[in-house]
């Protein structure tokens, strides 16, 4: 398998050609860097007016690995190649190194660029990417990586000190300007006047790249800058770099960084809108041990999830029932000690039986979500406010009063389902659980509920039963006093719902309570529907201005799916409500409406106005249709054959293994769409509501051609 690293953008406040002066006075050898042993020039080239040079060399390298491995080996050395390439009049540098030992059996591949700061011409930038990728390693494939990795990893940080050292160097010999290239025909005389005032600077201007010695994965300290005595501040709209990292989100390790950043760059590719926040994907890796692929799996689902349930809106458009505002005894109390968001829950006080009752599952679970979102944007204000990072909460439960009337069934259901909810779509962002109080029967919802709770989640536990949050170790190790609240003993007004006894009276029936619980959840622009093998689903648009524009946003959440569009001068019958026997399906999430007549015939009845496009499971696909004729127009979603091989009548072994991935002939389309006029079309926002979003919604690129009566835009998004 082959493993990659790409670095965050590493800013330095130093111009460029004083960075490259720095740079080269590492070689022919350098102290700070004990396992470059030595280097041959293999080849040079120098354009005429001296702004391209390119050397390569040969580089001699003296790994830290077990004596055995070497021996086994049959190598005390391992040889780099490096190709160095200076641009003096663009002021960038190109690094490309590659092992040759052993180059049949490793492979390792690195690049690394110095460019000038895309915003101050007296800064410079530095980023880097490398590979690893083993082929066979006699038997030791495993030790080999963890051996590059941690040399890489290391020699990541010293190149930091290494320019650092030859930066103040420099300036005890007066050395803090160098000059900039200029041609030969433009400025002989103050080449002359620079050369004579310190020769030695000037060559190593003109000559930087002959000290850009790379070592590949194994010594990434002879290609890694430092940073500069001022490291610059990113913000968040920046693009990545070391010090933004730092300040907004943490310091994390070089191979950390990497996830981070190809995890980002995975997203701005494939993703057609704003992608989440840096904090936001950072969670989901920390959730996984950074293993990327299962981050972006999990991601990619609560993504959709966010989308299919309108989340990202949650705390601008609902509001909570008066029921949840006067008996929820749960709230947000001012900050603990590590500047975290401090929430606090009078578990013990609430009854969770009545709020059931009264709201039902559903709006429990959306106040929960309301929480969590509110808790993502006070950490982002807390870390403006501290100036570190803070992605985290921390979350106070009181659980005096809790008896068994909590451990009700439904209530308890309710609550795993939270968790689960929760656990999937806001990882990573409690930093530490209080629970203050622990009576007797605690012990008995606590087995309950452990096995639902992530065991990363469960080692924040801190759990106190009586009085003993008021001892050593107890509350004030991690909340200051003048916070406490005045129901612990604390001396500050909490302001904190006292919770209570719901009133009988605001009890629901259950068939009150299921209404109400769809629409919670169907109080969205989308709609889902299923789709059979013979049995599409259809939804019909009537037009009647000609040149209106039709457009569609929909998701394949199951199987793979053919999406057509039809155009017929008669309106279709309504569909029976029995017309699919067996597959009819009356449930909101997985409805089923066929609209063409078995009797119609194509290119007679109605027409294909657009060319079928196969959508595969997973991708997100959004597009419009500019519309030549009134009429009615038919959107289709087909269930996808999969064709059989042309020269043989012998299946594939892609198309075998695909249709096992499908457990039925059924498949599940998510979708939204709209009509507007064609006079409103260009630049509109309207036609993909999703584009609002700036965490996990899908971009609309609403630009369309008047001049075209069919103009069809596809993007599409693969998630999962």
């Amino acid at each position: 398998m082959v493993q990659k690293y790409q670095s965050p953008v590493r800013v330095y406040k130093h111009p460029f050609e004083l960075i490259m002066a720095a740079y080269e006075r590492r070689f022919p050898t350098c102290p700070l860097i004990p396992m470059f042993v030595d280097s041959d020039t293999v080849s040079e080239f120098k354009s005429e007016d001296g702004a391209i040079h390119v050397i390569e060399r040969r580089c001699k390298l003296d790994i830290d690995a077990p004596r055995l491995l070497k021996k086994i080996a049959g190598v005390d050395y391992v040889y780099f190649v490096q190709k160095n390439s200076l641009n003096s009049r663009e002021r960038t540098l190109h690094i490309e190194a590659h092992n040759e030992t052993f180059s049949n059996r490793v492979i390792i591949n690195e690049h690394c660029c110095y460019s000038v700061h895309p915003e101050n011409e007296d800064w410079t930038c530095f980023e880097q990417s490398a590979s690893l990728d083993i082929k066979s390693f006699f038997g030791f494939e495993s030790t080999v990586e963890k051996i590059a990795m941690k040399q890489y990893t290391s020699n990541v940080k010293k190149g930091k000190e290494i320019i650092e050292y030859y930066l103040r160097q420099l300036e005890e010999e007066g050395i803090t300007f160098v000059p900039r290239w200029t041609p030969p025909s433009l400025g002989p005389s103050a080449e002359a006047s620079s050369c004579s005032k310190n020769q030695a600077v000037c060559t190593a201007v003109a000559v930087p790249d002959a000290a850009a010695l790379k070592e590949g994965l194994s010594g990434e300290a002879l290609s890694s800058p430092g940073a500069a005595s001022e490291p610059t501040v990113g913000t968040p709209d920046d693009k990545l770099d070391a010090d933004y990292i730092k300040r907004y989100l943490g310091d994390l390790t070089p191979l950390q960084e990497s996830c981070l950043i190809r995890l980002r760059q995975w997203l701005q590719e494939t993703h057609k809108g704003k992608i989440p926040k840096d904090e936001h994907i950072l969670r989901f890796l920390r959730a996984r041990d950074f293993n990327i692929d299962k981050a972006r799996e999990i991601m990619c689902q609560s993504l959709t999830w966010r989308k299919q349930h309108q989340v990202d809106y949650i705390l601008d458009t609902w509001t909570p029932p008066q029921v949840l505002q006067d008996y929820y005894a749960g709230g947000w109390h001012h900050h603990d000690k590590d500047g975290r968001p401090l929430y606090v829950l009078r578990l013990g006080q609430m009854d969770t039986k009545g709020l059931v009752r009264a709201l039902g599952e559903e709006a429990l679970l959306r106040y929960v979500l309301s929480i969590n979102e509110e808790g993502l944007r006070r950490c982002e204000e807390n870390t403006k406010v501290f100036g570190r990072p803070i992605s985290s909460w921390t979350c106070l439960v009181d659980l005096e009063g809790l008896n068994m009337r909590h451990l009700w069934r439904p209530g308890v259901k309710a609550l795993l389902r939270i968790i689960e909810v929760v656990e999937a779509n806001y990882p990573e962002t409690l930093g530490r659980l209080l629970i203050l109080r622990a009576p007797r029967v605690f012990p008995v919802l606590w087995t309950l509920v452990s096995p639902f709770i992530d065991d990363n989640t469960r080692r924040k536990f801190l759990i106190y039963a009586g009085n003993d949050y008021q001892g050593p170790g107890g509350l004030l190790d991690y909340i200051d006093k003048e916070i406490i609240p005045d129901f612990l003993s604390g001396e500050c007004m909490c302001e904190v719902p006292e919770g209570g006894l719901v009133p009988k009276s605001l009890y629901r029936t259950a068939e009150e309570l299921e209404n109400e619980d769809l629409k919670l959840w169907t109080e969205t622009i989308y709609q889902s529907a299923s789709v059979f093998k013979g049995a599409p689903h259809e939804i019909l648009i009537q037009i009647v201005d000609a040149s209106s524009v039709i457009t569609w946003d929909f998701d394949v959440c199951k199987g793979d799916i053919v999406f057509n569009i039809y155009h017929s001068k008669r309106s279709p019958q309504p569909p029976k409500k029995d017309s699919l026997g067996a597959h009819s399906i009356t449930s909101p999430g997985g409805n089923n409406v066929q609209l063409i007549d078995k009797v119609w015939q194509l290119g007679r009845d109605y027409s294909m106005v657009e060319s079928p496009l196969i959508c595969r499971e997973g991708e997100s696909v959004q597009g419009s249709h500019v519309t030549r004729w009134p009429g009615f127009y038919i959107l289709q979603w087909k269930f996808h054959n999969m064709p059989a091989c042309a020269t043989t009548n012998l299946p594939r072994v892609d198309d075998v293994l695909a249709s096992l991935q499908v457990s039925s002939h059924k498949c599940k389309v998510m979708y939204y769409t709209e009509v507007i006029g064609s006079e409103d079309f260009r630049g509109s926002m309207t036609s993909l509501e999703s584009s609002h979003s700036g965490f996990s919604q899908l971009s609309a690129a609403t630009t369309s051609s008047s001049q075209s009566h069919s103009s069809s835009m596809i993007s599409r998004w693969r998630f999962c």
